[in-house]
Formats: C-alpha cells, sequence, structure tokens
C-alpha cells in the first residue's frame, strides 16, 4: 500500500466519482452518388473520408447511419446504429449515377434523425451533407439535427458555390474537401 503522509493509505481515503453516462453522438452522413459525383473522383474522395469519419465514430463509440442518394434512389446503407470496425465493406463498394435528389435525400435523413430524437432524446444527432452543390434544389434545413455540417466535393472549373450558400443559409458548418 501506498503512504501518504505518516498514514497509511486505506478504504476512508478513497472516493468514488462517478462519471455521467454520455449519450453517443449519431452522425447521419448523406452521401450524393450523382453522376457529377462520379466524374473527377469526387465520389471516391467522399467515400475515403466516410471510411475515416466512419473508423473513427467507431473509436468513440458514437452512432451512425450512412444514405446514399442518386437517380431518386435513396439506399440506407448504414442504418442506424453503433459504429462498427468493419464499416469500409458498406462504403467502398458505392457506385454512382443518375442525377440529384436532394430535397428527398435530406427529407428521409431528417425522418430518421426525428424517428432517433424520440427513441434517445438526450443523444446529440448531427447531419454531414458529402456533395459536389451541382444540385438546383435548396432544400430547407434538416430540424432533427442539432448539428450540420455541409461538405463541399465541388471541383468543376466554373464554380457554383451553392454549397456555400446552402451551409450560410442553414447556419452549418462548411468544409471544402
Amino acid at each position: 500500500m501506498a503512504v501518504r503522509g505518516a498514514e497509511r493509505l486505506d478504504r476512508t481515503h478513497l472516493r468514488f466519482r462517478a462519471e455521467e453516462a454520455r449519450a453517443a453522438t449519431l452522425h447521419c452522413f448523406v452521401l450524393d452518388c450523382s453522376t457529377s459525383m462520379v466524374t473527377n473522383g469526387q465520389l471516391a474522395r467522399a467515400k475515403g473520408l466516410l471510411a475515416t469519419w466512419l473508423q473513427a465514430a467507431y473509436q468513440r463509440r458514437d452512432d451512425v447511419a450512412l444514405l446514399c442518394f442518386a437517380g431518386g434512389r435513396l439506399d440506407w446503407r448504414l442504418k442506424p446504429g453503433r459504429a462498427r470496425a468493419w464499416v469500409e465493406r458498406g462504403v467502398l463498394p458505392i457506385a454512382g449515377g443518375g442525377g440529384t435528389s436532394l430535397t428527398q435525400g435530406l427529407a428521409e435523413a431528417d425522418a430518421m434523425l426525428a424517428q432517433a430524437a424520440r427513441r434517445q432524446q438526450a443523444q446529440s444527432r448531427c447531419l454531414w451533407l458529402l456533395t459536389d452543390g451541382r444540385s438546383p434544389q435548396q432544400p430547407p434545413r434538416p430540424r432533427a439535427a442539432h448539428h450540420v455540417g455541409v461538405v463541399d466535393f465541388e471541383s468543376s472549373r466554373v464554380k457554383l458555390g451553392r454549397n456555400a450558400v446552402l451551409a450560410a443559409r442553414w447556419g452549418a458548418v462548411y468544409l471544402q474537401a
């Protein structure tokens, strides 16, 4: 036993401090898989970023969800739940093609976040939109998300700047990939 001053350490010297249980954050990633994202490797770059973020979420024991949208299709590649170590299997085979259904994709993600809010009210909910901003749609901010981020993969010579405008309108974090 360790000695503290003249006294020997005993049970009365020990204190238990319970740490507050932290509800895992839910990160909902909404990935634009339209044809324009396939050109110049934007979709590949987005998938690489996703793999990195999903690994970080796994290490923090956060919850994740991944919704891919393109050509009027919505595909939940990862249903809401704990991040897994093997998540790359769900990210790497994502293919692109078709037009962008931004409003539809965000509405679906917002509905899932609202459902998650009813199940776990204390859980922090983040939505991350990964897109090149080629869609002319300017949907409303997802209401069920506490935090929103827009990751801009625009790489064309003529910059439209729609993602920066969308992020500013939403009060969201804006990141250029």
